[in-house]
């Protein structure tokens, strides 16, 4: 077997297995074979999001997520579509704070032409004037459709920029209007060439492959690119937030709807799995505290939701109500406090602690049934933690969870000083 076909790690977990390949120009391949059906998830992970801009050139990640589909010389735009519909398959693109990443799902036969469709736009990706001012046109409506139109984002995107005073987590991954409008052919192509690369990628693939198959594929697609001089990153420390931060916004809403948020650990920290066992004891399903606080007995609220971050560096813990018709959100506000102060001061009970721990545990394997969760879940993990391998792990952290850990993550985290409110009201 050629040097490039033989795994450095391979880890096991029950029935799964998973082999990391490192090709010399440092593209990483991660490999988790399952021959129990003729399919194939191929996902292509770079470590780049909206976390890594700078400012006044916001929502440049995004904008080339959608340029990666106009093309190459060898396939002109729309042809990459065609031909995955032609196989039968599927494909879509997704940006966030960390990563953007690419995937396809196709038949076990398709896996060549995947490889080398992929290598072509990672290398070869067209950005003349036409394609980039279409594509900046399509992503400044998508701002004005998501967020400046829509209540919903908007209120998001003020909590979270208010939140973060150095981070830059706090600035909208669609970026900001004037950013996208202001963005140049030059930042562009700096931005494709700085990131785009082959030792800043990682492809995850899952499902009806043998390794010598993949591996011979991927080297003879890839082998020849260069690597890139990635810039440093060093982490950003957000101050401790000392004091509560508190806006009013006048939206078209027919309520108010409430928006809070707490700086919380990055996905690796071990107090993540506790946040959320915290998060599913009191506000998932139909018996949580505050389904029956806010909405069942309460009559607060018409709905809500909590968001647990699950980012690279600490995030922000998020919790949304939307009120009814009358109803002001101070009410709402002090029944999500006085529930996590109940936590701080006495915990949960045993049965509810369990409960949480069994619902999240089931979640998380039924989210690794099919090759694309699989793949998405070892993508996720090497780039959010640099090691695939905290997949394996997530699941018997969450079984740790004592309740000391929940009584300290409550006392620690969801202090009332550490808070950001955001207040919509009808216009």
């Amino acid at each position: 077997m050629k040097t490039h076909l033989r795994p450095i790690e391979t880890l096991r977990h029950g029935p799964l297995r998973v082999d990391r390949y490192r090709l010399d120009n440092g593209l990483t391949v991660l490999h988790q074979p399952e021959h129990r059906a003729p399919v194939v998830s191929y996902q292509t992970w770079f470590r780049v999001g909206s976390r890594h801009e700078q400012p006044g050139k916001t929502g440049i990640a995004h904008l080339f997520e959608h340029l990666m589909f106009k093309g190459t010389a060898q396939h002109p735009e729309g042809e990459f579509d065609r031909i995955i519909e032609g196989l039968g398959g599927r494909n879509n693109a997704a940006t966030w704070l960390d990563w953007t990443y690419y995937y396809e799902e196709v038949p076990q036969s398709g896996l060549e032409t995947i490889i080398a469709l992929e290598a072509d736009r990672m290398a070869n990706t067209l950005l003349g004037p036409d394609q980039i001012e279409t594509e900046r046109e399509v992503v400044m409506n998508e701002r004005r459709e998501r967020v400046d139109d829509d209540p919903t984002g908007r209120l998001a995107e003020i909590l979270w920029d208010t939140a973060f005073e150095a981070h830059p987590y706090g600035r909208p991954t669609i970026g900001w209007m004037d950013d996208i409008a202001g963005l140049t052919a030059d930042d562009i192509h700096r931005f494709y060439r700085t990131w785009y690369a082959p030792n800043n990628a990682v492809l995850a693939v899952a499902g009806d492959v043998d390794a010598e198959r993949l591996m011979s594929a991927v080297h003879a697609a890839y082998g020849h690119m260069p690597a890139a001089e990635l810039p440093p990153l060093a982490p950003v420390a957000e101050p401790r937030q000392t004091g509560q931060r508190r806006v009013e916004q006048a939206l078209p809403l027919s309520a108010e709807r409430l928006l809070m948020g707490w700086h919380a650990p990055a996905a690796s920290d071990p107090q993540a799995a506790a946040l959320e066992v915290l998060n599913e004891a009191l506000f998932e399903g139909d018996s949580s505290r505050l389904q029956r606080a806010l909405v069942t007995d309460g009559e607060l609220a018409a709905g809500f939701y909590a968001f647990v971050p699950a980012f690279r560096e600490p995030g922000l813990y998020e919790v949304s109500v939307d009120l009814r018709e009358g109803v002001g959100s101070d009410a709402a506000e002090e029944v999500v406090l006085d529930a996590f102060a109940a936590v701080a001061r006495d915990g949960l009970r045993p049965a509810e602690l369990a409960k949480a721990k069994h619902r999240l545990e089931t979640r998380f394997y039924r989210q690794l049934q099919s090759a694309q969760q699989r793949a998405a879940g070892f993508g996720y993990w090497e780039v959010t933690a640099d090691h695939f391998g905290q997949l394996f792990t997530a699941a018997e952290q969450l079984e740790k969870v004592s309740e000391d850990d929940v009584v300290a993550v409550a006392r620690d985290i969801l202090r009332p000083e550490g808070r950001t409110v955001v207040r919509g009201v009808p216009a």
